[in-house]
């Protein structure tokens, strides 16, 4: 397949990415979509103007592209699929990769998409257990940091800690279970950045604070980012409010 991958940044897209060259498939494009919303229905929106760093460490700075997009429920769509098809006529693909785990709302609307434009759709996580795909991510080699939390139960803690290591997955998914909270963060319970993968030739290094904005809603600032030779993550705790 020659496909065009969507990537915000976190571990759900840069996953799939990862599974499509893993079975062969050629880049053809990678886009990142920016909505203006910060409350999209479809996007992911926090940290995603640093997927120039993630496509720049994977040596494709030169098929990354950012595509704005209004964040209103259904326009923003619509104006993916024209953003998308104007791609599709300038570098050709057959295949769109998605990120998805459970969310039927997104998979309908991809499943659209890719109709549109007469591609097939690759999501090649869908559907998976959620506590075994955690573990799979780390088995795979991606290590992410939560960059957003919007749910009670979730350590405000792990924010802009490298998820690197059994114990750290496995406490995620003990607190999915004791507060009931989905384990992978499909439903918007947090967000998450990817900086080391099989695919990134250098990790990102971090320099973040933590801030509270409200009694359920913590999310990692970044102060700066950058390349590097060794992952390395600098967080600050803010003081609580």
């Amino acid at each position: 397949m020659r496909f065009c991958s969507l990537l915000s940044g976190g571990k759900d897209s840069t996953y799939a990415l990862h599974a499509a060259v893993k079975e062969g498939g050629e880049v053809a494009c990678v886009v990142s979509v920016v909505p203006r919303r910060e409350d999209s229905w479809m996007f992911h929106r926090p940290l995603v103007e640093l997927t120039r760093l993630q496509a720049e460490s994977m040596g494709l700075a030169d098929r990354h592209y950012m595509l704005e997009v209004s964040g209103n429920k259904e326009q923003e769509v619509d104006e993916l699929v024209a953003g998308l098809r104007r791609l599709k006529e300038s570098v050709g693909f057959d295949t769109l990769v998605i990120g998805g785990i459970a969310s039927r709302y997104q998979l309908a609307r991809f499943g659209r998409i890719a109709s549109e434009l007469g591609v097939r759709l690759y999501d090649p996580q869908w559907g998976a257990d959620p506590e075994e795909y955690m573990r799979t991510l780390l088995r795979e080699g991606i290590v992410y940091v939560i960059t957003q939390i919007t749910v009670y139960g979730l350590d405000p803690g792990l924010l802009g800690v490298p998820i690197d290591r059994a114990e750290l997955v496995e406490r995620i998914i003990s607190l999915a279970r004791k507060h009931g909270f989905h384990p992978a963060f499909e439903g918007g319970e947090a967000e998450t950045f990817v900086v080391k993968a099989p695919l990134f030739r250098k990790p990102i290094c971090l320099e973040a604070e933590r801030v509270r904005v409200a009694e359920f809603d913590w999310r990692l600032r970044v102060r700066s980012a950058v390349l590097c030779d060794e992952p390395r993550i600098v967080v600050i705790a803010a003081p609580a409010r």
